[in-house]
C-alpha cells in the first residue's frame, strides 16, 4: 500500500479529513506519519488519536531555512513516501526540499489560483468585493502557490458575509476535494508532467479538472 506524510502547522482539519479518508478505503494509502513545525499544533495530537506517528520540529533549532527543511527531509524520507500532503503548512518551502519531492507534493490554498497567492486570502476577497471565491489543490513548485492546479472547488460570496463565515465555507469544499485528489494520486491516475497536472493521461486546463476555459 502507498504511504503518505502529511506537514501540518495548524488545527489539523484536512488532516482529519485526510484520515477519514483513509480509514473509510476512499484512498487507497496509509499515513505514514504527520509533521509540524509547531509542537502544539492540534493537528499532532489528531494524528496520536488515530495512531500515526507525529512529530514537531522547530525552526528555532535549525540556522536557517535549508539547514530546517534538510533535516525535515532526512526524517520524512525514513517512512519512505510515495506522496508528500501539506495540510495548512504555512512555511515557504526551499527550493531544495520542492526539487526533493518535486512532482509528489501537493498542496491545497484557499483561492482560486492564480488569484490570490499568499495568505489573508479570503480577506482579499471580501475587500474586493468579490462574489465567488474558492480553494485549489495543486502540485508544488518553487513559484509561491504556483504549481499546476488539478482541482477547484468555487463558493460563493454573500452580501453581509464575514470572514469566519467564508472561511467555513472554504474549508468544507476544502475536505471535500483534497481526499478525492490524494486518491486519484494513490490510485496512479494522476501526475505532474512536463510543468502541468495530467489525470488519465490527459493534460487538465490551467485551472484543473472540469475547469471551462
Amino acid at each position: 500500500m502507498k504511504k503518505i506524510v502529511v506537514l501540518i502547522s495548524g488545527s489539523g482539519s484536512n488532516l482529519q479529513a485526510i484520515i477519514d479518508a483513509c480509514q473509510q478505503r476512499r484512498i487507497d494509502g496509509t499515513i505514514e506519519a504527520v509533521f509540524s513545525n509547531k509542537a502544539d499544533a492540534y493537528g499532532l495530537e489528531r494524528a496520536r488519536a488515530a495512531g500515526i506517528a507525529a512529530f514537531a520540529l522547530s525552526p528555532g533549532d535549525y540556522p536557517d531555512r535549508e539547514a530546517y527543511d534538510h533535516a525535515l527531509m532526512t526524517q520524512i524520507d525514513e517512512h519512505a513516501p510515495d506522496l508528500v500532503v501539506l495540510a495548512g503548512y504555512m512555511r515557504i518551502l526551499s527550493p531544495a526540499f520542492v526539487a526533493h519531492y518535486r512532482g509528489r507534493l501537493l498542496n491545497i490554498h484557499p483561492s482560486l489560483l492564480p488569484k490570490y497567492p499568499g495568505l489573508h486570502t479570503h480577506r482579499q476577497a471580501l475587500d474586493n468585493g468579490d462574489r465567488e471565491h474558492g480553494t485549489s489543490v495543486h502540485f508544488v513548485t518553487e513559484e509561491l502557490d504556483g504549481g499546476p492546479v488539478i482541482l477547484q472547488a468555487n463558493v460563493p460570496i454573500f452580501e453581509g458575509d464575514d470572514e469566519e463565515t467564508v472561511i467555513a465555507r472554504v474549508q468544507h469544499q476544502e475536505h471535500a476535494i483534497y481526499p478525492l485528489v490524494i486518491g486519484w494520486f494513490m490510485d496512479g491516475r494522476l501526475a505532474m508532467r512536463d510543468n502541468a497536472a495530467w489525470l488519465d493521461d490527459q493534460p487538465l486546463p490551467s485551472r484543473g479538472y472540469a475547469a471551462d476555459e
